[in-house]
């Protein structure tokens, strides 16, 4: 018996050394854009609101990389795109994309931020219950994105008959549980149903879901698994000079729905 134990303290011995010498996974990284489209050029209907290149985010300024208000898709994910967006508009709907390609430098203005524990201006909003200290921890903030592969999109559905969002029982980019799609303790019927209505359409399309965030979704087979693109969000073709873009305070959300 301590032969045996011996040797299976060993295996877990090997086990652990090989798992700790493990070599970091090597990203790849691009900064061409040729295989990507602008979205409302393939999807008409969507309706934008970009996140980051206003000040109303988890962050309270415009992320780097944000040259224009304008939403970028691989040319697979967008066609994609576009058959969800016939399917909920034939239901009373249209898509509300908050964002989609994020480029890397955006995912390390992240990374600062969240290393900057004295920034909390937008805890009242984002994360009221969270420490931000932990938001790496809790897979809120990562050093690497499935949105900067080009094939993932963050978004929600606004009802054409009432004018508004449907009601998802939480804001996008909030930071708790209440977030997580399998989160039922204080939603109601109807909140539940309406994001089943997104989901489904989505997954009905080629689009997976994650655990952490009703409205985020990544297209199954996405066209490139291992390239993190580095290239900033703008109008393809060019690159707008600095006077193109407008002030942070001019892409402001009207209305800001408190959490």
């Amino acid at each position: 018996m301590k032969k045996l134990l011996s040797a299976l303290l060993l295996a877990a011995m090997l086990v652990a050394a090989s798992q700790l010498n493990a070599e970091e996974p090597v990203y790849k990284t691009s900064d061409d854009s040729s295989d990507f489209v602008v979205i409302t050029e393939v999807v008409p209907d969507v309706i934008l609101e970009i996140r980051y290149y206003s000040t109303y985010n988890f962050v309270g300024a415009r992320i780097d990389g944000y040259e224009e208000p304008v939403a970028l898709f691989t040319r697979e994910a967008a066609e994609a795109l576009k058959a969800v967006s016939d399917d909920v508009k034939a239901q009373g709907y249209r898509l509300k994309i908050y964002d989609s390609y994020r480029p890397q430098m955006a995912v390390d203005h992240f990374v600062r931020w969240a290393e900057d524990l004295e920034d909390k201006a937008m805890k009242p909003y984002f994360y009221p219950l969270e420490d931000k200290e932990f938001l790496f921890d809790k897979g809120y903030i990562a050093a690497h994105s499935g949105h900067t592969r080009g094939s993932t999109v963050d978004l929600t559905l606004f009802d054409m008959a009432t004018g508004k969002e449907l009601d998802m029982g939480g804001t996008f980019d909030y930071f708790g549980i209440i977030s997580h799609p399998s989160y039922t303790e204080t939603l109601t019927e109807q909140q539940l149903a309406n994001r089943m209505i997104l989901r489904n359409a989505m997954m009905r399309h080629g689009f997976n879901p994650i655990v952490e965030e009703w409205w985020h979704f990544t297209l199954n087979n996405e066209p490139f698994p291992d390239t993190y693109f580095t290239f900033p969000v703008h109008y393809l073709g060019h690159k707008p000079a600095k006077h193109d873009c407008c002030q942070p305070n001019d892409y402001e959300k009207d209305i800001i729905d408190i959490p």
